[in-house]
């Protein structure tokens, strides 16, 4: 089969591999079917992320058909199609009881990163029954695919972890398409206010058509005279990080009102500093967090009923054979104007 293939900070090839097989009875054979790139995938692609290693496929979200199954697994048989978590649980572990998924002693984020993931025309995924969502008949594959990692990344990480509130005025700093996952994930409670921050005008157009309610960019804007300007003075109530550098985690400290959340959803390769010489005193909370995959039921049915279009976060379309463009696309994203890229197994 084909499959991207890490070859180190910077390298990557689209090559030949061996198609995977069982390797415990927990165990299903999945054939992709629609997979996606993650802005992880660039952290790891410039080294951020060292325990992947060279010649590991990469790739953690998609949605698929079982092709083999096996002999302890009860829930899904061959044929069906699936949601593939991006987050591996074994369902009876001490953080799995706890719906911890994420660290899960025999899972968490495994696939792309310390197994061979999905940008490949086969996955294995372990622990099958607790790491499989079946897809419902006439949903959307591409909207799906949205729900193995950025919806309930947002939700869980941004949305619930910051707790918001009826009324609250929240920032969002990243308008990729976590930051704007989270602007749909955010309006399931009733906030009074949506900004996003970004650098990018296209981008920032994106928020506001899904929801957002005021704009600022970063790079032409005085962002804290502007959020001044927004909230009377007085600073947000919620700032979720969605980038992953140490300015706009430093953003978000500057921009919180007094008993304000920081919910931090980046990936952060390098230190950031945390001014607590400043905070101390404001009774603020910092959350931090790498999805469990535990709402992913709950999303399913908004995405069923209509009430949440993840699809609208979908910009470009490729075949698996044209991968290494899709990389290209999807790391240019300023000027090609990408949000989220399909890659299609046909």
């Amino acid at each position: 089969m084909k499959a991207l293939v890490y070859r180190g900070p910077g390298k990557k090839e689209w090559i030949e591999v061996d198609k995977p097989q069982l390797q415990k009875p927990t165990d299903v054979i999945v054939k992709v079917v629609k997979t996606t790139i993650c802005g992880t995938d660039l952290h790891i692609l410039k080294g951020d992320v060292p325990a992947v290693t060279d010649g590991r496929i990469l790739g953690h979200e998609g949605v698929g058909i079982v092709e083999e199954v096996g002999d302890s697994v009860t829930q899904f048989k061959k044929g069906d199609k699936v949601i593939i978590s991006a987050v591996t649980a074994c369902g009876s572990c001490y953080y799995c009881k706890k719906q911890l998924y994420a660290h899960c002693e025999d899972g968490g984020w495994i696939l792309g990163h310390l197994i061979d993931g999905t940008q490949a025309e086969y996955v294995r995924i372990p622990h099958a029954d607790n790491s499989l969502h079946r897809v419902p008949d006439g949903a959307n594959d591409e909207a799906l695919v949205m729900l193995s990692d950025i919806l309930p990344t947002s939700f869980e990480i941004g949305t619930l972890s910051a707790n918001v509130n009826p009324g609250d005025t929240v920032a969002i700093v990243g308008a990729g398409p976590i930051g704007l996952a989270a602007v749909l994930t955010a309006q399931f409670y009733s906030p009074a206010e949506i900004i996003m921050i970004d650098l990018d005008d296209n981008r920032l157009q994106a928020a506001k058509d899904l929801g957002a309610t005021a704009s600022i960019n970063s790079g032409s804007e005085n962002v804290l005279e502007r959020i001044h300007e927004l909230t009377g003075g007085r600073g947000v109530d919620v700032a979720m990080e969605a980038v992953g550098i140490p300015a706009t985690f430093e953003l978000c400290q500057k921009i919180i009102s007094p008993g304000a959340r920081i919910a931090n959803i980046g990936v952060h390769g390098t230190k950031v500093d945390l001014h607590l010489e400043e905070l101390w005193i404001k009774n603020i909370s910092i959350t931090t967090g790498l999805v469990s995959g535990y709402s992913t039921p709950l999303l399913l049915k908004t995405v069923e009923s209509g009430k949440v279009q993840p699809e609208k976060l979908i910009t470009h379309h490729f075949q698996m054979d044209d991968m290494l463009e899709a990389y290209e696309v999807f790391g240019n994203a300023a000027q090609e104007g990408t949000l989220k890229v399909i890659i299609s197994n046909d």
